[in-house]
């Protein structure tokens, strides 16, 4: 098993990183979908289309590409060990820090989905930002490996 984890390495690396960019995609996608979504009232056509465009979003790409990525990411860190240096752990932080995100996007777009409007337009325009720093810090520790 061992060798052909080793072997199949960069394969496996390439996936997870084309799964990941899926999964940000959407993380960037869904809170611009809210910031659309509440401009329209409650019950209304375009209210239900949003709902729509929200799970499809949600079960399509970004569940689907968060598991993936996810399963990749664990076989890589099998591959090369936990003890690669704090880089690994720190990074690792922040993915979890990222699911929550992801988790708490999936409530608020039941929420949504219930007729609640837990926050205003301009929120879900700041918080469309978040995944943009994370990103920017997991690519660092993954890439830089500072320490």
């Amino acid at each position: 098993m061992e060798d052909f984890l080793n072997s199949a390495y960069l394969w496996i690396k390439s996936f997870h990183i084309i799964f990941v960019i899926f999964w940000m995609a959407g993380l960037f996608m869904m809170p611009r979908f809210f910031a659309y979504h509440m401009q329209y009232d409650v019950d209304s056509e375009e209210d239900k289309r949003w709902q729509e465009r929200e799970i499809r979003l949600l079960r399509i790409i970004m569940n689907p590409a968060m598991m993936i990525a996810w399963a990749l990411g664990l076989t890589l860190v099998i591959t090369i060990g936990l003890n690669n240096g704090g880089w690994l752990h720190t990074k690792l932080f922040l993915v979890f820090l990222l699911t929550g995100f992801h988790m708490m996007l999936a409530k608020t777009r039941r929420h949504l989905a219930s007729g609640e409007r837990p926050h205003s337009e301009k929120y879900f325009r700041l918080i469309n930002e978040v995944p943009a720093l994370f990103i920017i810090a997991i690519v660092i520790l993954a890439v830089a490996k500072p320490f």
